[in-house]
Formats: structure tokens, sequence, C-alpha cells
């Protein structure tokens, strides 16, 4: 088996791989919108700490940005930038 990560134990990474693949489907889904709502509410974070005085539509502006690109961002939510 190759191994993934340089800085786990191949034998951990094993069994890792093993316990994720006997999980149910539902059980990943939650855990990956677990982490996709955790980048969220650090990238909102970054945003407020970058731009202190933003008004909530200009840091869903921003967030647009991050997520989509600054053109698609633009063309989606000019009103709010």
């Amino acid at each position: 088996m190759t191994v993934l990560s340089s800085d786990t134990h191949p034998v951990m990474e094993a069994l890792q791989i093993r316990l994720i693949r006997q999980m149910p489907a539902w059980k990943k889904i939650a855990i990956v919108d677990s982490l996709n709502e955790a980048v969220k509410t650090l990238a909102i974070s970054g945003i407020k700490e970058r731009h202190p005085g933003a008004t909530p539509e200009q840091v869903h502006y921003h967030l647009a940005e991050l997520s989509l690109g600054t053109e698609l961002a633009r063309k989606v939510y000019a009103h709010a930038g």
C-alpha cells in the first residue's frame, strides 16, 4: 500500500483508511459537512480581520470572492462589493 501521509505511521494510516471505508455514507457526509463549516468559519474570521468595518453583505461578497474567484463574484454579487 502506498503511504498517503508522510507524518503518519503506515500501520495507523491503514487503520484510518479501513475505518473510513467501513463508515456509513451518512457519517462520511456529516464529517465533510462539518469540515466545510469549519473552513467557512475560518474564512469569515479572516475576512473580518482584514476588513474590520465590513458589513455582513461585504463579508458575504468577500467570501464569494474566495469561493468563486473575483470575476464570478463580481458578476453574481456586484451589489454587495
